[in-house]
């Protein structure tokens, strides 16, 4: 238990705040919802609901993915955070699931709801806590990436890099930038309904906003499915490779792979040097590069392995990635 308590204060700090949130939201709308009928509130309850327990899913996962490796799984646990969000995704695709069957009944049986003011005060409200933390989410990205930014700054680079955030944190940017349209696209739905005769606008929005859900279920497992399976860090690969073959002793890469464990990266490397090294000289060359490799922020685990040169060159700026493709 004291261990689990630990690897809990590890867990993205995103996700926890999320999930707080957003269910606090859910009982808000929950509430409007019992009292006014509106379909608008519904669905947004729902959606609140499903990120509810999808982020504690994702808190969860993210804390349990720091566990240390054991005799049992000697490579560690960065993958279940992948496994987590893949499960977590079923929940909010079941709830999207049923958001557009009652948009779907609302438009087919139009209903005129009541209670406007409490129903735009409560969405009001959601789409500004929702704000919140997305923008929180934008930081989130933002310090995960060593990106000093600040105002409008920070939604510009969170939006650019959100391919290089944490897969926690950018579920949690995802989902609240959906749940703040969604809430934005009811308030529109309930005053169209309201003051038109077009009572079906609230079973339009509801539909559109488990729509916008489903979408966050396919980017959430394609991104996640990836990453269990094993997903390579070209980017990273580049930029190990370059740093790499500065050092003066290296002759060629023959090959440099970089995979996702999760939010861990773990780098294997076959270098070749000059035959005429001794063992010790071969040795310090690749603890040095150990060394900086280690420090990359994101890299957890290197293993390098030696060859001597064959006088072939390899890896270059033109075919590096080929190459390693061929390999």
């Amino acid at each position: 238990m004291v261990e689990f308590l630990k690897l809990l204060k590890k867990g993205n700090k995103s996700a926890l705040l999320a999930a707080i949130v957003n269910a606090v939201i859910a009982v808000i709308k929950g509430i409007g919802f019992s009292m006014t009928g509106s379909v608008a509130l519904f669905a947004e309850m729902m959606h609140s609901a499903a990120d509810t327990a999808n982020q504690i899913f994702v808190f969860s996962g993210s804390a349990l993915s720091k566990k240390a490796p054991t005799d049992r799984f000697p490579n560690g646990f960065g993958r279940l955070v992948n496994l987590v969000l893949l499960g977590a995704v079923l929940i909010v695709g079941i709830m999207a699931y049923e958001t557009i069957v009652e948009g779907i009944h609302h438009i087919t049986n139009p209903t005129h709801s009541s209670g406007l003011a409490i129903t735009l005060v409560i969405l009001g409200a959601s789409v500004v806590l929702e704000s919140y933390v997305l923008f929180k989410a934008m930081k989130e990205i933002s310090h995960e990436l060593g990106i000093q930014t600040s105002g409008f700054g920070v939604v510009t680079e969170a939006i650019s890099n959100l391919g290089k955030a944490k897969p926690a944190t950018k579920l949690v940017f995802l989902e609240d930038t959906v749940a703040t349209l969604g809430g934005l696209l009811a308030m529109v739905a309930v005053l169209i309904a309201y003051f038109t005769p077009l009572h079906q606008a609230e079973g339009i929005a509801s539909v559109i906003i488990g729509l916008l859900m489903f979408f966050v279920v396919g980017k959430v497992f394609l991104d996640n499915a990836a990453g269990v399976i094993g997903e390579s860090d070209e980017e990273m690969e580049d930029k190990i490779g370059e740093m790499v073959m500065e050092d003066p002793d290296v002759k060629d890469i023959q090959v440099l792979t970089v995979v996702k464990e999760g939010e861990d990266l773990h780098v294997e490397l076959e270098i070749e040097l000059d035959p005429n090294l001794t063992v010790a000289q071969a040795d310090d060359i690749k603890d040095r590069l150990e060394e900086k490799i280690m420090q990359e922020k994101g890299v957890t685990d290197v293993i390098i392995e030696l060859d001597e040169d064959d006088g072939i060159q390899n890896w270059t700026d033109d075919n590096k990635t080929t190459e390693l493709i061929k390999k």
